[in-house]
């Protein structure tokens, strides 16, 4: 395979929205899934989430995030066996400090823009990862996919039904599309589809 084939073989497409400024105020639909979909945090047990340690932490740095970033507020999420689905809020009023503070990654990050969904879903991936992999003692060990998939919502009837999703996403753990066991392999674009 000569460089050029190589490089595009690993040239990973961008999947935001071209132009979108990400700092902007408002809703956004967060999914963050964990490396290679592997069931970290937890099960579903009588359609209801059990979360593990691993889980625990995921939820409890989802509440700190709001806690110590003052420009966002959280709403409905949740904590799935390899997933996460959170909608955060974003509001003008931002202390640029705020966007770096929390990073816990030892390898040369790209510079995300202070403040937007893509630092503050980098940090929170990036402070639970280095709590498990310690707790693991796997230091190094991916805990998350690359990347993460987000959703800008754009009105309150499209924000209804994604809290609607979010809330009973653990009574439909058997047709999700993260379920490594479901075999009904719809695209995620047709998958979280809320307009």
């Amino acid at each position: 395979m000569n460089n050029q084939k190589k490089s595009e073989a690993f040239y990973h497409k961008s999947i935001r929205l071209k132009g979108y400024n990400y700092t902007s105020p408002g809703a956004y639909f967060i999914t963050i899934c964990a490396y290679q979909k592997k069931c970290v945090f937890g099960r579903i047990i009588n359609n209801e989430m059990h979360l593990n340690k691993f889980g625990k932490i995921v939820e409890t740095e989802w509440i700190k995030t709001s806690e110590i970033k003052k420009n966002i507020l959280l709403d409905e999420y949740v904590v799935m066996p390899n997933h996460f689905h959170g909608i955060i809020f974003i509001n003008n009023e931002y202390s640029a400090v705020e966007a770096t503070r929390r990073v816990a990654s030892t390898k040369a990050l790209p510079r995300l823009q202070s403040g937007s969904i893509g630092a503050i879903i980098g940090q929170f991936k990036s402070i639970i990862t280095k709590q498990i992999n310690t707790l693991r003692k796997t230091p190094g060990l991916p805990l998350w996919q690359r990347n993460y998939y987000e959703h800008i919502v754009r009105n309150d009837a499209e924000l209804n039904r994604i809290r609607e999703y979010i809330v009973n996403n653990p009574m439909q753990w058997e047709i999700d599309i993260e379920n490594p066991d479901n075999t009904d392999r719809k695209t995620v674009k047709d998958y979280y589809s809320f307009s």
